[in-house]
This record gives structure tokens, C-alpha cells and sequence, in this order.
């Protein structure tokens, strides 16, 4: 059905721009899309007066039906009309008959494979939502094209609830609130894909680091931190040049050295392992980073915190013997237990990537039998623990399979926060060993394994996921203390401290603003606790606590109010935000 509607899409753009150029209309998740090539540009408001168009073409009840034309045909059918998009499709299209889809009485005519319903009447509730620029075939190399998104949906119903949900999405939108929250922006000028942390996103990314690295030196990690830039040999031993090239960055020159800016901490870990002989009595070897990479990604694919060019991954190395293998993943996952539970998420899934038994094995490095058992290992582990999971064939990096953690918002929107990968390939390729308990050289068992995965795009969930009301342990301000006037200001600088020494992170408002207009701007910033200060608390010496969504909490002594919020903090309490 929605297949369907991107064709009648593209039909009403044609009745009433009939210059445009087409391009492809696939049905996607929820909807459908359609790219074309306006003579000239259309803006959001003309999408009602399309869809209104397409709704004549629905009313109609025509039919569509697939037919088939000679090769010679369709070239000289799009050359009349001067389709060059579709001509281009051709070439890349075998064989002499070509699937067409016809609505109506030649109205309408559309190369495509289908399927497709029979008529138009049989395509329920439609709404365009959006227009987007996109490359043609996603390379930033061709045009741009205008793409206007759609959905459809068999009821009105379905559709407005659909539209609602959106809404509420839309209110989460981690680029609309890091804008509002002041927690990170990315400026032009700095770069596409590079995002820089405000004030008030660092403190509260500095507190997930500490905490982080709290949680793995409690688990027998140590810490390493390597440079942003290595030398070509080390991409050439990894594998990584020959696997990964097109997701890396050119090389730089240096005194006739050449240098990559890393795509991966892996390489440089690697070494690091490799600076002292190691015995099996050392392992599991626990090696964790805060480390830096950057990754080419096209311009179009780039979206805030979700996809960028250059961000910072909470990585681990644990190289182990085999019999170690399967409690060093389980200890993994234990971990992954605990910091989802802190963070607030309680909803998600797991997938197994695997290799792919029908693409070329080029695509995969190292030995056929050994992926099988690294596979065999990755599944075992979820199935001992209980875990339902999803089999991905093809998903697996090129050095190994890995289980891919995907968090679920409360929409049910997925997004891969989390990831281990089991490798066998970088300890042959760099020649680590370790002495097992008869003396002989073995080589370990590496997990590659990222419980925040990248602090951006985990950034992005967190914020979708709370809305901006976060857990206040790790929100960037807890308390913001609004005196009600100038009288009340040494009284409520009194209290200000006293929190302060609490370690407390609180902010002091005495800005010339009314007190509503105080209050207001704290509840925009989503501070979790609002203390109002007037003569009445200095008279009893209380505070008088607001607490997020207008809960009054009344008044308390302050150091109530403080043991209260060690408390929350302590246990991690996480606030349902319900927009």
C-alpha cells in the first residue's frame, strides 16, 4: 500500500509540475519516500496542495496494474519524456523485459519490480510529512534532489495516532533539545560531522566518563589513552587498509612518513599488549580507552549526534585464553546489566552479527573454522543467559562476530548503542602471545566490547530517551534556587552554599527577571529541583522545593532537602518523563 502511494506521489508531481524529473520512490519504514528533480524549488507549504492531489488520484479508484516492455521500448518511453534519472536505472538493469507499473488508463507509468496493490482506492489515509534534500544514489559527488516523505496507513485512526506518536517524538529530538538544553551544537565553521560539547553536555559526558571508568577499575581494567593519529603500518598490519579503506580518512605526509588519522583504537591497544611478554596467569588482560577516531561519513548521511565524523568511544580490549572466554563475555554483560539499569534503560535487544555464508569470504579475514567457533561461542553466551535474540548474517565486522545491543526507546524507536566483538584475526596479524601453564607461546582471544559505545551517539538516545528530564545524578544542573527578590538574595546565597559544599551542582538565579520568568527558564533547561526563596523561608529558615513537573514539594530545612537528593543520586532514581 505504501509502495503504492509513492507512485501516486510521483503521479500528482507530475500533474502539476510536469517539468520534474523522477527519481526513485521506495515504501520504508512507516511510510514511503520519493526523489525528484524540481525545475524549481518547492517548499513544505506546497505539500498540501499535493497531497490534495494525490487524494483525486485515490478517489478515482484506478487501476494499477504491471505490465512489461521491451528494453528498446522503455528507453524511447523515458527518452520522450526526458526521464534521464530512469534511463540511468536502465543501464543498470539486466535483461530484455523490464517490470512497469501503469495506473489507470496510461495515465501513470513507473519502472519498478512492485508489488503493488490493484487499485487506488485500496490506499488508506495518506500524509506527506516532510521534504529533504538527497544525493542522487547517495553520492554527494551528483544532485541534489528534493525528496518529500509520506505515510499511509489502511484507517484515519492508525494514521493520527501514527502522526501523534510522531509529535511526541518530535519533542524529543535530541537535536532540538541539545539546542534548547545547551548541551552541544555543531558550528560550519568547525567542521560537518564534528560536534562540540557545551558547557552543560560536558559536565554531564565527564560525569558518564568518570563513572565509566569507575565501574571497569572496579572490573580489573586499566586504562591507556593513544594518540589521535598512527602510522600507515599499523592500518597495513590490521587489516584495515585493505578492509576499511573507504570509511578512513586521507593519509597525512610527515617527513616522508605517512599517518591516518584512526578509524579504530584497536591497532594501537594491540601494541600496547604487546610491550611486555605476558603469562596466562595475566589473564584476562583488561585494557580500556576513552579513545578518539574519526570515520569518513557523506555529508547526507550525517544527523546530529547519530551519525558524525569524529567521536569518542568508551572502547575495551580484554584479551583471554579459551577457557576463559565465555566468563570474560558474561562478566561483559554483567556490566552492561548494571550500566543500562543506572542510565535508565530497561528496554532493549540483542542481535548476533554474523558473517555472511553467501557473500564472498574476501569480505571477512582470517580462518573459515574459527569464525565457526567464535560464532558458536557469541551464541552460546545468550542462550545460556536467556536472552532472546536476533540472528544477522552479514553483520559482523570484517575481523569477527559481535552481538550488537540495540536500546528501545519508549516509542520503540531502536538504536546500536552497544557492542562486543569476539577477534581471533588482530592477534595473528600482530603475532600476541601469551605463555600458557606448559610453557608454550598461544595466542589470546581478543573482545572488542563498547558498553557506551560512542559517547555521541549514545548522547543522542539519552537525551530521545529521557526527553532532556534525566536521572539527576548525572543532569547537568540538579537545583536552581530563585530568590523572590533582591531582599532575599543573601539568604538564598546562605543556602546556595551550603548545597554547594554538599557537592551539589546548583546555580544561583539572581538575574533582574521576574521571579516567573526565573522559574520558566529553569523548567525550559528541565533543572530537576527549583528552590523559591521569599520571607517566609528566611522566617522559619526553610526553603521551599518545586520539584520537575510543578510538584510542590513545600517546605523543608535545607539539610532535609540535601539528604533527600544524596539519596536520589545514590540509588539512581530515574524520572518518567511523559511529555
Amino acid at each position: 500500500m505504501r509502495h503504492s502511494a509513492s507512485h501516486v506521489l510521483a503521479h500528482a508531481i507530475l500533474k502539476l509540475y510536469p517539468d520534474t524529473k523522477l527519481g526513485i520512490g521506495p515504501a520504508i519504514d512507516n511510510g514511503f519516500y520519493y526523489d525528484f528533480d524540481f525545475t524549481e524549488p518547492i517548499e513544505e507549504e506546497d505539500l498540501k496542495k499535493i497531497e490534495k492531489e494525490m487524494r483525486k488520484i485515490i478517489k478515482e479508484g484506478l487501476t494499477i496494474e504491471q505490465i512489461f516492455m521491451s528494453r528498446k521500448n522503455a528507453i524511447d518511453y523515458y527518452q520522450k519524456t526526458d526521464q534521464t534519472y530512469k534511463l540511468e536505472l536502465l543501464e543498470e538493469i539486466p535483461g530484455e523485459e523490464l517490470s512497469f507499473f501503469v495506473t489507470g488508463d496510461n495515465e501513470f507509468a513507473d519502472l519498478c519490480r512492485g508489488p503493488h496493490i490493484s487499485n487506488t482506492k485500496e490506499i488508506g489515509a495518506i500524509k506527506l510529512t516532510k521534504t529533504a534534500g538527497a544525493y542522487w544514489r547517495g553520492d554527494e559527488t551528483k544532485k541534489m534532489l528534493t525528496r518529500i516523505y509520506g505515510t499511509a496507513f489502511e484507517t484515519k485512526e492508525e494514521l493520527e495516532k501514527y502522526l501523534k506518536d510522531q509529535e511526541e517524538l518530535e519533542k524529543r529530538n535530541h537535536r532540538k533539545l541539545g539546542k534548547q538544553l545547551e548541551l552541544f551544537t555543531i558550528i560550519p565553521e568547525v567542521g560537518q560531522g564534528l560536534p562540540i560539547w557545551l558547557p552543560r553536555g560536558y559536565v554531564m559526558r565527564r560525569i558518564l566518563e568518570e563513572y565509566m571508568l569507575e565501574l571497569e577499575r572496579e572490573a580489573g581494567y586499566e586504562h591507556i589513552l593513544t594518540p589521535h593519529i598512527n602510522k600507515e603500518i599499523l592500518f597495513q598490519t590490521s587489516g584495515h587498509l585493505q578492509f576499511y579503506k573507504d570509511s578512513m580518512y586521507a593519509p597525512i605526509t610527515v617527513e616522508d612518513e605517512t599517518y591516518y588519522l584512526k578509524p579504530m583504537n584497536c591497532p594501537a591497544a594491540m601494541m600496547v599488549y604487546k610491550m611486555t611478554p605476558k603469562s596466562y596467569r595475566e589473564l584476562p588482560y583488561k585494557l580500556g580507552e576513552l579513545g578518539t577516531v574519526y570515520r569518513y561519513e557523506k555529508s547526507g548521511e550525517l544527523h546530529g549526534l547519530q551519525r558524525v565524523r569524529g567521536f569518542t568511544q568508551n572502547d575495551a580490549h580484554l584479551f583471554c585464553t579459551p577457557e576463559q572466554l565465555e566468563s570474560v563475555l558474561n562478566e561483559t554483560l554483567d556490566l552492561l546489566d548494571i550500566f543500562y539499569k543506572d542510565v535508565g534503560f530497561t528496554n532493549y535487544k540483542f542481535r548476533l552479527s554474523l558473517s555472511s555464508k553467501t557473500e564472498k569470504q574476501e569480505k571477512y579475514a582470517g580462518d573459515p573454522e574459527k569464525w565457526e567457533f567464535a560464532e558458536n561461542a557469541l551464541r552460546k553466551v545468550l542462550i545460556d543467559r536467556g536472552l532472546e535474540f536476533e540472528e544477522m548474517p552479514g553483520d559482523a565486522a570484517f575481523y569477527g562476530p559481535k552481538i550488537d545491543i540495540q536500546a528501545v526507546n519508549v516509542f520503540g524507536k531502536e538504536d546500536s548503542v552497544s557492542t562486543m566483538q569476539l577477534d581471533f584475526n588482530l592477534p595473528e596479524k600482530f603475532q600476541i602471545t601469551y605463555i600458557d601453564s606448559e610453557g608454550k607461546e598461544k595466542q589470546p582471544y581478543v573482545i572488542h566490547r563498547a558498553l557506551i559505545g560512542s559517547f555521541e551517539r549514545f548522547f543522542s538516545f539519552l537525551i530521545e530517551h529521557h526527553g532532556g528530564d534525566f536521572p539527576l545524578w548525572f543532569t547537568p544542573e540538579q537545583v536552581c534556587i530563585i530568590p523572590i527578590s533582591e531582599k532575599q538574595n543573601e539568604y538564598a546565597s546562605g543556602v546556595f552554599k551550603k548545597l554547594k559544599d554538599a557537592k551539589l551542582r546548583v546555580k544561583l538565579d539572581i538575574r533582574n527577571k521576574s521571579m516567573q520568568a526565573r522559574i520558566r527558564d529553569a523548567e525550559k533547561m528541565k533543572i530537576p529541583y527549583i528552590i523559591v526563596v521569599g520571607d517566609k523561608e528566611i522566617d522559619t529558615e526553610t526553603i521551599s522545593v518545586r520539584a520537575r513537573s510543578n510538584k510542590e514539594e513545600g517546605l523543608m530545612k535545607v539539610q532535609e532537602f540535601i539528604d533527600n537528593l544524596r539519596e536520589e543520586i545514590r540509588t539512581k532514581e530515574t524520572f518518567t518523563n511523559n511529555i
